[in-house]
């Protein structure tokens, strides 16, 4: 699609199979421009926008399906609910479709018989949620959902949108700029940068690319890998996790044996050696070969593949030159244990 706003350019085009769709990028990139589209709030200038088959805006064909008529869920920052009525009244204003389901997938019996203004941050937004669910969507539109949370309120409304990507059985475009978001929700990542799609993959090739870590920025920048756990440490309070590569440990209980999670390993927490550190007090050390690399002017990121999964680091020039990094090369990968932040762990999809 392409529209022109002011002095901005936007020129998208990406398909994506079903899932979590995460458009990510700084803002200003037009993401919301996007969504906006999607849902029939802003015309594009050409183009099409279709969702499973079903043709919403054709602008050479002059077809333009009505906000009403597009059965689409839109979640905005803000849950923007009736703060004079009840939590079921605002569900219901919504809808009916799936009720019970809805209301038990999003953790919601409790707080029926209660007004908006009684509720946490993360509470409203679960009912925003469950509203855009009862009007029977066939697409979630979610605007930074989260971007009002502080962290705590984010911490307690992440497990629930896991839940919700696994269990709703429906595509979610989901617009971020913070790489853990869009690191434990989404199944295919969208990179915008001023109006245009740079890249378009699962997120676990897309946020892993070192050519993307200038889109992503360099402090954001960070691989997602997938575990099971496969011991608990009583005596140091420890959680052992099976990577296809090795195992490492992470401080904290992260669930039972046998859950399988998805973290994300920010490139600068990754330190390499050619060879096998011995006398470190870090625990996480994995083999790992070099399978790409990009220069940027903040650095060196160095793609690696460690089993089937894929680990980003992030070196200066000078450690680049050291140790002769190129593709190919055998090293080894340093991870400290208490390097991966909580909201950086979560279910794997």
């Amino acid at each position: 699609m392409k529209k022109r706003l002011g002095a901005f350019d936007l020129d998208a085009m990406f398909e994506a199979p079903p899932g979590v769709i995460a458009l990510f990028g700084r803002s200003g990139s037009g993401k919301t421009s996007v969504i906006n589209a999607v849902a029939g709030l802003l015309r594009p200038d050409a183009g099409r926008v279709e969702i499973g088959g079903a043709l919403l805006y054709d602008k050479a064909a002059r077809v333009d399906v009505p906000v009403h008529r597009r059965r689409i869920g839109y979640v905005f920052q803000d849950a923007r609910l009736f703060p004079h009525i009840s939590v079921a009244k605002n569900l219901a204003y919504g809808g009916d479709h799936d009720r019970d389901r809805v209301i038990d997938m999003l953790g919601l019996p409790d707080l029926l018989d209660r007004r908006p203004v009684a509720l946490s941050g993360g509470e409203r937004q679960r009912v925003a949620i469950g509203r855009a669910l009862m009007s029977h969507p066939r697409l979630l539109l979610m605007d930074e959902p989260l971007s009002a949370l502080d962290a705590e309120r984010k911490a307690e409304i992440l497990p629930w949108l896991e839940r919700l990507r696994d269990e709703a059985g429906l595509p979610i475009l989901y617009v971020s700029h913070a790489a853990s978001e869009v690191a434990r929700l989404a199944t295919t990542v969208v990179v915008m940068e001023a109006g245009a799609v740079k890249r378009v993959g699962a997120v676990s090739e897309v946020l892993s690319d070192p050519a993307a870590v200038g889109m992503i920025g360099a402090q954001e920048a960070g691989a997602v890998v997938y575990a099971r756990i496969a011991g608990l440490d009583r005596i140091d309070g420890l959680t052992e996790l099976a990577l296809s590569g090795g195992r490492i440990v992470l401080p904290g209980r992260l669930g039972g044996l046998g859950t399988h999670l998805r973290l994300r390993i920010s490139a600068q927490d990754v330190i390499l050696s050619r060879e096998r550190p011995v006398g470190l007090s870090a625990l996480n050390i994995l083999s790992a070969e070099v399978t790409a690399l990009d220069e940027g002017p903040e650095g060196v990121a160095v793609g690696l593949r460690c089993g089937h999964d894929r680990l980003l680091a992030r070196v200066t020039r000078r450690s680049a030159r050291a140790l002769r990094l190129e593709p190919g090369l055998q090293l080894w990968a340093i991870v400290k244990a208490s390097a991966v932040a909580p909201q950086d762990v979560g279910g794997a999809a």
